[in-house]
């Protein structure tokens, strides 16, 4: 899959589940999990133990189309390991251009973290395929995605943190391309027990607001502004 592809396929879904967990195991649970609640892309952070090793055996299983990338990388060592085993893509919590310049020499899909709106420029002008904006809830939230959209429409926005099934709809409705998600999709409870199905469901929910928000958009942009 190259990266068109993979930028289609984040765009198209609008989600990228965030697997924090306490032991590889527990990892590969959520992420078969997510991908039966429909949600075939998954972020593997390099803070989960054997991370590599995850990616590495989530990419040969090829588990549904399963779309594997790696989360929290901090240095271009670390990113050229989460290559070597096949990530698809790369997320950061901050602006690392080292980074950014390996996955933009490799034609790797890459999801820069920034906040400010000094940042997110330049993020976006060092080659990042979108800007991962975190933590966001604790800035303002959707409200603050709205206002960033005003000044920067064309850089597609992945707010990060916070990101709830309460909130969601007000972040796509904010303008946001896709929506990173970590402990309100894949929570311990259902990681540590192995038994997926919680997983799953909130999974389910999260796809249908996305959808169902984006649709009544379209169909409002479509009608028009009301006439008085």
């Amino acid at each position: 899959m190259n990266k068109q592809h993979v930028r289609d396929r984040i765009a198209q879904i609008g989600i990228v589940p965030v697997v924090r967990a306490s032991s590889s195991r527990e990892a590969r649970v959520a992420a078969e999990a997510v991908c039966l609640g429909g949600i075939p892309i998954v972020e593997i952070t390099m803070t989960v133990p054997g991370a590599i090793k995850v990616i590495r055996d989530l990419v040969k299983s090829g588990e549904d189309g399963l779309l594997v990338g790696a989360g929290t990388v901090l240095d271009v060592k670390s990113a050229r390991a989460c290559l070597d085993a096949g990530a698809q893509f790369l997320v950061s919590p901050g602006l690392d251009f080292k980074t950014l310049e390996l996955a933009v020499r490799q034609e790797i899909l890459m999801i820069a973290g920034a906040l400010t709106p000094t940042e997110i420029l330049a993020a976006w002008r060092a080659g990042s395929d979108f800007v991962k904006v975190f933590p966001c809830a604790q800035v303002g939230g959707a409200d603050y995605i709205k206002a960033l959209q005003g000044p920067l429409p064309q850089v597609p926005l992945v707010p990060t943190g916070g990101v709830n099934l309460r909130n969601a709809a007000q972040f796509i409705k904010a303008g946001a391309a896709a929506l990173g998600v970590g402990s309100e999709l894949v929570h311990g409870k259902g990681q540590e027990s192995g038994k997926p199905g919680g997983i799953a469901d909130a999974a389910r929910k999260f796809l249908t607001i996305v959808r169902e928000t984006r649709a009544q958009m379209a169909a409002k942009k479509t009608a028009g502004p009301s006439r008085t």
